[in-house]
C-alpha cells in the first residue's frame, strides 16, 4: 500500500514536471497550422434574414505559426502565438451590370488575418520526460483584411473593427532532446471580424466585357470557425 502511494506521489509531484524541461525558461516553436474551414458573409447587414446568415465557405486553410514561451512556474507556462493567414477561392458572388442587365460574376474572394494569441499553459501531472500533456486557454487580437479580385480590379479596405476573442486547446509534446521538442496541438478558436471595402475602380474588362462595378462602400464579415490543428519543432533555451 505504502508503496502504490509513493508511486502516485512520484507521478503526480512537480518534480516530475520539472525533469521534463531540463532546466529551460523558454522555448520558441515554428509550426505549420491548418484549419479546417472559414466562412464569410457578404451580406451582413441585410434586412434578409436568409441573406444576411448566407454564408461563402472555405476550406482546408494552411499557414505559418511562431510561439514565444516562458515558464513561469514548474506547471506554468506563458506563451505568445503569431500566425499569418491568408486564403482565397473563386467563386460565383459577384451581381454586376453587364449591357443593361444583372448578371453574376466568378470573383476571387478570401481573407487575410493575423492572430496575436496570449496564451497559459497547464502541464498536467500525468507528464513524463519524454511526453508532456497541456492544457491551454487564453485570449487574442485578430487583424483582418477582406479579400476581393475581379479582373484587374479588387477591393480596398477602409476600415477594420477591433476583434477580439477566447480560445482553449489540447497540446502534446515530444521531448526529442534537452533542447528541442515536437509539439502537436489541436485548437478552438472563433475569430471573427468585419470590415468596409470598396472597388478601386469602376469598370472591369472581364471576359471580353466591360463591366460596371458599384462603388458604394460595403460590409463583409469574416468567421473563422473550424477547428485549428498544428504540428512544429520547438526550441528550448
Amino acid at each position: 500500500m505504502k508503496s502504490k502511494f509513493l508511486i502516485l506521489l512520484l507521478l503526480f509531484s512537480p518534480l516530475n514536471l520539472l525533469a521534463q524541461y531540463n532546466g529551460n525558461d523558454f522555448s520558441v516553436c515554428v509550426s505549420g497550422v491548418y484549419t479546417t474551414s472559414a466562412s464569410i458573409f457578404l451580406n451582413p447587414n441585410s434586412s434578409d434574414f436568409e441573406l444576411r446568415n448566407q454564408s461563402f465557405d472555405i476550406e482546408d486553410i494552411f499557414n505559418p505559426g511562431m510561439e514565444l514561451s516562458y515558464r513561469v512556474s514548474e506547471p506554468l507556462i506563458l506563451s505568445l502565438n503569431v500566425e499569418y493567414i491568408k486564403k482565397t477561392k473563386t467563386a460565383p458572388n459577384l451581381n454586376a451590370f453587364l449591357s443593361g442587365t444583372i448578371v453574376t460574376l466568378d470573383v476571387e474572394d478570401g481573407f487575410f488575418m493575423i492572430p496575436f494569441e496570449l496564451t497559459a499553459y497547464y502541464v498536467l501531472p500525468v507528464s513524463t520526460q519524454r511526453f508532456k500533456f497541456l492544457m491551454g486557454g487564453g485570449a487574442a487580437y485578430y487583424y483582418g483584411e477582406f479579400i476581393r479580385k475581379v479582373g484587374d480590379a479588387e477591393v480596398t479596405n477602409l476600415e477594420h473593427d477591433n476583434a477580439f476573442g477566447i480560445h482553449v486547446s489540447v497540446t502534446t509534446d515530444y521531448v526529442v532532446t534537452d533542447y528541442l521538442f515536437i509539439r502537436f496541438q489541436m485548437k478552438f478558436r472563433d475569430p471573427e471580424f468585419t470590415v468596409k471595402s470598396r472597388y478601386n475602380k469602376e469598370e472591369v474588362e472581364y471576359q471580353d466585357h466591360l463591366i460596371t462595378l458599384p462603388q458604394e462602400p460595403f460590409e463583409t464579415k469574416v468567421n473563422i470557425d473550424g477547428v485549428t490543428f498544428l504540428l512544429g519543432a520547438a526550441f528550448q533555451f
